[in-house]
């Protein structure tokens, strides 16, 4: 349904070095860059795309943008988290098992360094995760 996402950043250099780490851990590397405009980065093709807007404002923190991304396994989803925070980002929840949400669903909540609410997610056979 959806075919790629774009946040806006301040700082372009600075995110991309942050989405570079983060997105790694998530099988996607920088694949497109529009030299001082932005950087695309997937698989296959730019799924996810970086966009400066150097006068924007940092995001509020109740703007309600909440993305998404699909991780292989738990491993994926704790390597996200520590990237996140490695690289200049925020936790807005450790990884960990979510089962109010949905059975074997674990996830880990991050927030770039605009602001932007960043989740990776993946979905466990067991209940248990793995060491």
């Amino acid at each position: 349904m959806i075919d790629h996402i774009s946040l806006a950043v301040r700082d372009l250099k600075r995110a991309e070095v942050f989405y570079a780490a983060v997105l790694a851990t998530l099988g996607q590397k920088k694949l497109r860059e529009w030299p001082d405009a932005a950087v695309g980065f997937g698989k296959k093709y730019p799924e996810f795309w970086i966009n400066v807007r150097g006068t924007m404002d940092r995001v509020a923190d109740d703007s309600g943008v909440h993305i998404c991304l699909r991780a292989p396994d738990a491993v994926s989803v704790d390597a996200f988290h520590a990237a996140a925070l490695k690289s200049g980002g925020a936790s807005d929840g450790a990884p960990g098992l979510r089962p109010h949400y949905y059975p074997g669903y674990y996830a880990a909540f991050v927030i770039d360094p605009d602001g932007n609410k960043i989740e990776a997610v993946t979905f466990l056979r067991h209940k248990s995760v793995p060491d």
